[in-house]
């Protein structure tokens, strides 16, 4: 079965501060086909990393709309806990931001119409991802 592993994270300097977003996608065999970052402006940890995972499928659209896309099976890669965990519907959602940004996600999910797994991993093993995320915030203010 042919599958995209979707790596994403999301960074705050502050909680609200300066944020951004990191993606990284590869295909089954971990070869990168495409990378972003997007500084986000003013976000708290749990936006930023919510955020990452939407703008996910804004890029994963083409990738899987072409009609010769051999693209069964998505897997999210992620380091927040809170926050795959809340996609699972393992933990409730109390804050109204986080429940927004969640039911969004599955609105774009549920739209594109693919299988996918959510998976929380450490964060050593998301390392592209946060780099990636902590690359746009620097870039930003640096301007």
């Amino acid at each position: 079965m042919a599958k995209l592993k979707v790596f994403t994270d999301g960074a705050s300097r502050g909680n609200p501060g300066d944020s951004g977003i990191g993606i990284v996608v590869t295909d089954e065999h971990d070869n990168i086909i495409t990378k972003w970052n997007e500084y986000i402006g003013k976000a708290t940890n749990n936006q930023a990393e919510y955020k990452a995972i939407i703008k996910s499928l804004e890029i994963l659209t083409p990738l899987l709309t072409e009609d010769i896309s051999p693209i069964k099976m998505i897997e999210f890669y992620a380091d927040s806990e809170l926050m795959v965990k809340q996609l699972r519907n393992e933990y409730k959602i109390k804050n109204s931001d986080l429940k927004l940004l969640h039911a969004e996600f599955i609105k774009k999910i549920r739209n594109l119409g693919f299988k996918y797994t959510l998976n929380h991993i450490e964060r050593e093993l998301n390392k592209s991802a946060d780099k990636l995320a902590n690359q746009a915030i620097d870039n930003r203010n640096s301007l």
